[in-house]
């Protein structure tokens, strides 16, 4: 039995959650928070296997939620769940410590699919959402184009450089150009 914990600060989606998990034969919601200081303060207590996590809550966002409980130790492999479809909060939410994202119009089984991949140690990153950041990520060019080309080496600096190479010390090098 996988057991999760529920972090939503939204009643009737919190509500709706459980209910839907209550009808999967191998989960088990154990715990429910409404804000991210009470998560704090209680899951430790109830060790789930699996944390369902929205980023935008009262008292403590859901960035908030992961920092405190990896300094404590005590982060359970942690499933964000939110409306928020912006590539910032997939890498802040990563950064911190969540081992997968995905947004909140996803079917059930696309949900306990993902629970069920963070429980046995996996990692679940919404698959349009993975597009769109590889994507992005393919457009980003360095932009060695745009800078200007380094000013040539003078017959002092090149012979200077020269020497260098040749193994010279620096008191041989400036000996040669008294």
């Amino acid at each position: 039995m996988i057991r999760v914990f529920l972090v939503e600060d939204q009643a009737i989606v919190r509500q709706g959650l459980r209910s839907l998990l209550d009808l999967v034969d191998d989960i088990e919601v154990v715990g429910e928070a409404a804000d991210g200081e009470e998560a704090v303060a209680r899951i430790p207590a109830t060790a789930p296997d699996v944390v369902l996590l929205d980023l935008r809550m009262p008292k403590l966002h859901g960035l908030g939620v992961l920092e405190r409980l990896g300094a404590g130790g005590c982060l359970p492999p942690t499933l964000i769940l939110t409306t928020f479809d912006d590539d910032a909060s997939l890498l802040e939410g990563i950064r911190a410590g969540a081992r997968g994202f995905l947004l909140k119009d996803v079917s059930l089984d696309q949900l306990t699919s993902a629970i069920r991949t963070l429980a046995s140690g996996g990692t679940m990153i919404q698959p349009a959402v993975t597009d769109r950041v590889l994507k992005g990520l393919q457009g980003i060019r360095p932009e060695f184009d745009s800078l200007d080309p380094p000013d040539p080496l003078s017959e002092r600096e090149t012979e200077i450089l020269r020497l260098m190479a040749g193994g010279y010390s620096n008191r041989e090098i400036a000996r040669t150009f008294e």
